[in-house]
């Protein structure tokens, strides 16, 4: 059965940027293209899948997520190709991603060595225009910065 992540998409304007980071550990070392994500993880037991986004953000990017100006901004459900539902939410706001400290996990390398070995779930954040950030993002993530550009041209 396909795990869910929830994901909270910090976005700024004039222009818009949205903030997305690059994976930790050896086997994303060397990539860039599909090896940032929206920060996100699992809900624990029976938390809301918004506390959730929240919460996630905050461990991974190692400091609070920015108050919000206003109601955070649905963006619904994607399915990533490995079968992951990402339900995600967009909040304006604005970090210095130079300080991120993100919290560490533990991950089999090399694979099917038996050995483990702790890796931050980020390694770096980084600013970008959604048209920028698309190529980067891990599959399936795309729509939600489509969902997100769309939400603010209708906004106006």
């Amino acid at each position: 059965m396909a795990s869910t992540s929830a994901a909270l998409l910090l976005y700024r304007v004039d222009p818009v940027e949205v903030l997305i980071g690059h994976m930790g550990g050896p086997f994303w070392a060397r990539k860039d293209a599909g090896a940032w994500t929206i920060p996100k993880g699992a809900a624990e037991g029976e938390e809301d899948l918004h506390a959730a986004a929240l919460r996630e953000f905050a461990e991974e990017l190692g400091m609070p997520v920015p108050d919000a100006r206003e109601p955070d901004l649905p963006l619904g459900e994607v399915r990533q190709r490995s079968g992951k539902r990402v339900v995600a939410w967009a909040r304006r706001g604005t970090l210095d991603v130079t300080t991120i400290a993100s919290n560490l996990a533990v991950v089999e390398w090399p694979p099917r060595s038996g050995r483990t070995m702790e890796v931050p779930e980020l390694d770096r954040a980084a600013w970008f225009t959604p048209q920028d950030a698309r190529p980067l993002l891990v599959s399936g993530q795309a729509e939600l910065l489509d969902r997100l550009v769309a939400a603010l041209a209708a906004a106006g």
